[in-house]
């Protein structure tokens, strides 16, 4: 999208680079030359960026150096998980640069810390200690001095380009932002101090925060159906949900039916295309050509997208007039990523949920939120409780996260 912003020459207003992967990061070294024609924007992965950086110390400082504004997309799902890590260190990085080039503002002494190689601070920051021991965070917080450090202070270890960690603590307290950070999220919980939402009030307690008028309820727009099935119900309610026709914006239907699992999403476009409803499957087993693919038909052409929560974030087709859960969501977040992919930009759309006496309680916490006209927060930090009371009731009516792997054809 960045690419196709032109001027009235028809020339693009932006360089616009995508890095997620070895092979591409070679071909981004190569076109672009970082040193020599650097594109404006990098559209990238957090672990393709270190990929790169990390390992060339001078293209990690040359680049740090240049960024002025880093967009973090979907921020609850970078700030948890597998992301986690990445992120931090990432942000840690940035960090410490603006806390160089404060230090080097303030003192005047512009070669005090050109050398910055091997200073960046490691992952057992403090906010990795944060995530890690909130004890242990909380009595460095209380001992670390809140006092700006003045450059003649620091040691002679420092001044030859070695930062020490408790340097990097001294300094990281107060000092002039030169960068500015974005975190964008369809959902951010605050709830639980390693929350997404928690961990960036740690660490970034004067940030501004701006929502929508909806954020975390359900869309006004929205056409809800729910309903309840059993392992012998399930498939007719299924195939009667496809076959519900809503049509929104143009006359093409266009339906996504999500399930929780691989091998769950196979076993409904099995089912669907055994009742002759032809439909395009999206999952991590795919190759990327082939999602890509898949992606562009269902755009252009319509029909019904079989799909994991890989296509609840970040993938936006216009006019998508029904979203079908065949499974239940596990959590309150991930409902609401799937259900938003429909009746958006001012559209209508219905979503139909099939759910089972295993999801009973998060489906009434949905939806008792719903009829109060209340955000679905409560429902976030009782993922953990739905799940002992699932165990409770006995692995038979639970077993994996999916209805739909039960059925056979």
């Amino acid at each position: 999208m960045a690419n196709g912003l032109s001027g009235d020459d028809g020339e693009p207003l932006l360089r616009v680079a995508a890095v997620c992967g070895r092979q591409v990061l070679d071909a981004l070294i190569i076109f672009y030359g970082w040193s020599v024609d650097k594109p404006d924007i990098i559209v990238s992965t957090p672990a393709a960026l270190l990929n790169n950086i990390e390992p060339k110390k001078g293209r990690r400082v040359d680049f740090i150096r240049g960024v002025k504004y880093v967009v973090f997309d979907e921020a609850d799902m970078l700030l948890n998980g597998s992301f986690q890590n990445q992120v931090i260190r990432l942000i840690n990085m940035l960090r410490f640069d603006e806390k160089q080039l404060s230090q080097m503002n303030k003192s005047g002494a512009e070669k005090l810390m050109e050398k910055t190689n091997d200073s960046l601070p490691n992952s057992d920051s403090e906010d990795e200690q944060y995530l890690q021991n909130d004890d242990t965070a909380e009595r460095e917080e209380n001992s670390e001095s809140d006092v700006d450090v003045d450059v003649g202070d620091l040691t002679e270890e420092t001044k030859s380009g070695s930062i020490q960690k408790k340097d990097w603590r001294r300094l990281r307290k107060s000092y002039e932002r030169s960068k500015q950070y974005i975190f964008v999220a369809a959902t951010l919980p605050v709830n639980g101090k390693k929350t997404a939402g928690a961990v960036l009030k740690h660490m970034f307690p004067d940030a501004t925060w701006v929502s929508g008028n909806y954020l975390h309820c359900h869309n006004p727009r929205l056409k809800e159906k729910w309903i309840e099935v059993t392992v012998d119900t399930q498939v007719d309610a299924l195939i009667n949900a496809v076959k519900e026709r809503f049509v929104c914006g143009t006359d093409i239907s266009r339906t996504m039916v999500f399930a929780n699992t691989v091998e769950a999403v196979e076993a409904v476009a099995k089912i669907l295309e055994t009742a002759g409803i032809e439909c395009y499957r999206y999952h991590k087993d795919h190759s990327l050509e082939e999602r890509a693919n898949n992606l562009v038909n269902f755009r252009e052409k319509g029909g019904v997208f079989v799909c994991t929560d890989a296509a609840a974030r970040g993938i936006d087709i216009p006019n998508v007039s029904h979203v079908i859960q065949a499974d239940f969501a596990t959590s309150a977040v991930d409902f609401l990523h799937r259900v938003g992919r429909t009746a958006r930009a001012g559209q209508y759309g219905l979503v139909t949920s099939l759910y089972t006496e295993s999801n009973q309680d998060l489906v009434d916490a949905i939806r008792q939120a719903g009829k109060l006209g209340q955000p679905v927060e409560t429902a976030f930090s009782r993922k953990r409780s739905f799940r002992n009371k699932l165990k409770k009731r006995g692995s038979s009516k639970v077993r994996g996260t999916s209805t739909v792997e039960m059925v056979t054809v």
